[in-house]
């Protein structure tokens, strides 16, 4: 099943991460650290959620590795949302969009898929990208240069457990998966800055006030309807088709942080970031299913 909603559900969901970046940078001005604001704005979903569906906590107690998916989800966003606020956003983007990579390692071990010849290829197609992208003029070795690096490392190998786990649990109720990710969301978050708080690496929350507030709130609303485009797209075209379109997220994220000086495009990332996304696309990309029994022959 197709048509035009389900994609332009997909593109919003795509927009609303590829523009994330920026009220994680405003909250930072005003003195929240992205650890906090996530956990305010996956905080102010999550009691929706609960509003909305009040028994679906039991599904977490039901279904125990959902209490997994939410400590993956959890990282992905400590990882992306600290990385993008504190980083070259297109840099962490690309880095973040190894994603496809980790995916074929993880699956292995915890889905049993054997990669094939042609996915191995395809890892080192994203990986040759990942080292022209972290071989910058001031590091001798294609290494990450600083915690925005790290982070966005490690974002994207916990999206990628994220995204594997979601294909081990496709048989509890969505519910019980909304509420896990948006859970971990802003749980997992929050232990990490009262942590890092007490240890000053962190700085404490400043005192509530309309401006940061009702930023949270909207950034709160906006990830709501973007994961509900998601389910609602997802649930209507393939999974190839959504992992296609999906990528618009990294030319949202790349375009509006060059516009705003929030990002650079060197010759070295663009050519780098080629190669990442040549792997993701090829990874995508729908392989033709051999028919099980050769066609008969046609009657003239």
């Amino acid at each position: 099943m197709g048509g035009v909603l389900p994609i332009a559900g997909l593109i919003t969901n795509a927009l609303v991460w590829g523009l994330s970046w920026w009220p994680f940078r405003e909250l930072s001005q005003a003195g929240l650290h992205p650890l906090w604001s996530t956990f305010f704005i996956y905080g102010l979903s999550l009691v929706g959620l609960v509003l909305i569906w009040p028994a679906s906590w039991r599904l977490i107690v039901r279904f125990p590795m959902l209490f997994l998916l939410a400590l993956a989800a959890g990282l992905t966003n400590v990882g992306f949302n600290w990385a993008v606020t504190i980083g070259d956003v297109v840099r962490v983007v690309l880095l973040f969009y190894l994603m496809p990579a980790w995916v074929l390692i993880l699956a292995w071990p915890l889905l049993g898929e054997k990669p094939s010849p042609l996915s191995l290829l395809r890892l080192a197609v994203a990986l040759a990208g990942v080292v022209i992208v972290l071989k910058t003029p001031e590091s001798p070795w294609p290494v990450p240069v600083d915690l925005a690096d790290w982070l966005a490392l490690m974002g994207g190998l916990c999206f990628a457990l994220t995204n594997i786990l979601l294909r081990k649990l496709n048989h509890t109720p969505d519910q019980g998966r909304m509420l896990a990710m948006f859970g971990g969301g802003a749980l997992v978050p929050l232990m990490v800055a009262l942590l890092l708080t007490k240890f000053g690496s962190v700085q404490a929350p400043p005192s509530f006030n309309m401006d940061w507030g009702s930023m949270a709130l909207l950034t709160s609303l906006a990830f709501l309807v973007g994961n509900i485009c998601l389910q609602y797209g997802a649930a209507r075209l393939s999974a190839s088709a959504t992992s296609l379109i999906m990528l618009t997220e990294l030319l949202f994220a790349s375009g509006s942080s060059v516009f705003m000086g929030a990002g650079e495009l060197t010759l070295r990332t663009l050519f780098g970031g080629a190669l990442i996304l040549l792997a993701a696309l090829w990874a995508s990309w729908p392989t033709p299913v051999k028919p099980a029994f050769p066609p008969a022959p046609s009657k003239r």
